[in-house]
């Protein structure tokens, strides 16, 4: 394409300055099954510290020396995983005297708002190297942390409906967007079914070998002896799923409903770390040809708490028009497979169908088929998109996205380099 013939907004975007925000480096575990995979005998603070031990290594040491802080989206670790993430970080050899922590929860777009909030940061010079990083161990956390034990009763009995919808259970959610929406039972297996197909090609293909890191930890098998393993690969991915085997899964959040546990995200354990600088500061640190990408900018979008699913088809809108873009400029889209029905729905109010069917979006499969550990997730898309962009699809913008629980949508815009 001839410079005369990019679109202005296309332009701008891909338009280099110093200020710019680079990824140097993404990175994160392998996604596991909670309860049942390789990572379930884990810690989500042990899986925080082999993304960071990673990228420390990787590094050389003016660089390391030189990372301010480190932001951890985190939902449901004790205490708001603070206190174990700062131990983690100092365990794997970040200087605790210069490099510090703090964590973010923005339920299932933690990790994402920490890219967020790490770039915003570094634009202002108040740090010069950042990480952004998020952990979960849904095994460990899930459960009753998911949901508040101890609400104030104002709030549980609220006159206001939208109040009292902020605790709607996730997969009722999703059956209120199906239902509104028309997403149907067959349409929502068919995608499931696509997203495993298309995660399995990816993983034997080594799409996702950039970007995963190995975790070596301790695994117990049943009431089997406890034993070292060193895993190195996505467990979620069910090979031989097909359309018939999905439907015969009951409903698994109301008697009547389109949501199964084949259809929905998997509940799921891992980490993912990203390290971002100024392109100035990647310059004078020797680093640029390390450079991987570009943060563009980020929204947050509010929707109605019980249908939070649609958050990505009220975010993204927002998104591009801040920049200009219409939607065929996005080469690559990463959207989070929370339920099938809120994917459905958003591509269709998006105008994605026909990228999806393309394989412009989710091409190497989503949360359906990798799991999604929820305040990991943001920063694992995010690296799947940088990784994608750069050495599997050839093309120049992206956009990650997902719903928030509580009635929300994020999106964040990123170019290859």
């Amino acid at each position: 394409m001839s410079a005369l013939a990019v679109p202005k907004g296309v332009a701008a975007v891909l338009a280099r300055a110093p200020s710019d925000v680079v990824l140097l480096s993404s990175l994160r575990t392998p996604i596991c099954r909670a309860y049942k995979g390789r990572l379930k005998d884990a810690y989500p603070e042990e899986l925080l510290a082999a993304v960071l031990d990673a990228t420390r290594r990787r590094l050389p040491a003016e660089a390391v020396a030189a990372v301010d802080d480190v932001a951890v989206g985190v939902v449901l670790s004790e205490l708001g995983g603070s206190k174990a993430a700062r131990m983690a970080l100092a365990h794997v050899g970040f200087e605790p005297a210069h490099t510090c922590l703090y964590t973010v929860n923005r339920a299932c777009a933690s990790s994402l708002q920490a890219v967020a909030d790490v770039a915003a940061r570094l634009r202002t010079g108040a740090v010069r190297v950042a990480i952004a990083a998020g952990m979960e161990s849904m095994t460990r956390n899930y459960g009753s942390r998911a949901v508040p034990v101890h609400l104030w009763p104002a709030l549980r009995d609220s006159p206001v409906q939208e109040a009292r919808d902020c605790v709607m259970p996730m997969g009722l959610t999703s059956e209120r967007v199906a239902a509104r929406y028309g997403v149907s039972r067959a349409d929502q297996d068919a995608f499931a079914a696509a997203s495993h197909r298309r995660a399995a090609a990816a993983r034997d293909a080594g799409r996702f070998d950039a970007e995963t890191v190995p975790v070596t930890t301790r695994f117990r098998e049943g009431e089997g002896e406890e034993r070292i393993v060193t895993v190195r690969r996505d467990d979620g991915i069910r090979d031989a799923v097909s359309v018939d085997a999905l439907a015969r899964l009951k409903p698994a959040f109301a008697p009547d409903g389109a949501s199964t546990a084949g259809n929905s995200s998997q509940v799921s354990d891992g980490a993912a770390a990203t390290l971002l600088t100024r392109r100035s500061t990647a310059a004078s640190l020797g680093l640029e040809a390390r450079i991987l990408g570009r943060f563009v900018s980020a929204v947050v979008a509010g929707c109605a708490p019980a249908e939070m699913g649609v958050g990505p088809a009220v975010a993204i809108p927002r998104l591009l028009a801040r920049h200009g873009l219409a939607a065929d400029d996005i080469h690559r889209w990463e959207i989070n497979e929370a339920f099938a029905s809120q994917t459905l729905y958003c591509l269709r109010a998006l105008g994605l169908e026909r990228a999806w069917e393309r394989g412009r979006v989710n091409p190497d499969g989503g949360a359906i088929a990798l799991g999604h550990p929820l305040g990991a997730t943001g920063a694992r898309v995010t690296s799947t998109l940088v990784h994608g962009l750069r050495h599997h699809d050839g093309g120049e913008l992206g956009v990650v996205s997902m719903c928030v629980g509580t009635g929300m949508g994020m999106a964040a815009l990123f170019v290859r380099e």
